[in-house]
């Protein structure tokens, strides 16, 4: 695990910055809830967010709850899984049920669980889709179907595995 002296460190510097007036809110990325407790221990302000690699292989859960338990909103990061699974079961079964592409399926399921998602594309096509989702709405039952998807698989590295130049 990264030096918590760090990282705590770094984000004392955030809270300087938030006292002064010069952000509205502080943030972090990447942290896990082990980080976040560590954190906590020692700040006089709660992350407003915690931006963690989180789509439907990758949910985060344990991360998920203990930033609700501290009112701390997630944000994702690669929330479509760089298109990696587009093709899975559940999210065709989905999709085609709602006549929506995976993507669209994707972004409505984090929007109901209340993720904080901001799909990148530079495709005009794609962008108008990723923002399409308010005309349809997951059933408790596709939410577990989506649920199901998670394998922990990530795309980038383990937080406690980064390189923090320590």
């Amino acid at each position: 695990m990264a030096s918590a002296g760090k990282f705590t460190e770094t984000y004392q510097a955030l809270e300087e910055i938030y006292r002064e007036g010069k952000a509205k809110a502080i943030g972090v990325s990447n942290f896990m809830s082990h980080h976040l407790e560590e954190l906590l221990k020692g700040a006089e302000v709660t992350p407003a967010v915690n931006q963690v690699e989180l789509h439907p292989q990758l949910q985060q859960k344990d991360t998920r709850a203990f930033c609700d338990q501290h009112d701390i909103l997630v944000e994702a990061w690669a929330p479509l899984g760089k298109a990696r699974y587009f093709d899975h079961p559940v999210l065709q079964e989905l999709a085609d049920k709602y006549n929506k592409t995976p993507a669209q399926v994707i972004v409505r399921w984090q929007y109901q669980s209340q993720i904080i998602t901001i799909p990148k594309s530079v495709h005009k096509q794609r962008q108008e889709e990723n923002v399409d989702i308010f005309d349809f709405e997951l059933t408790d039952e596709d939410m577990k179907k989506m649920e199901s998807m998670d394998s922990g698989n990530r795309i980038g590295k383990h937080p406690d595995e980064f390189d923090y130049g320590v």
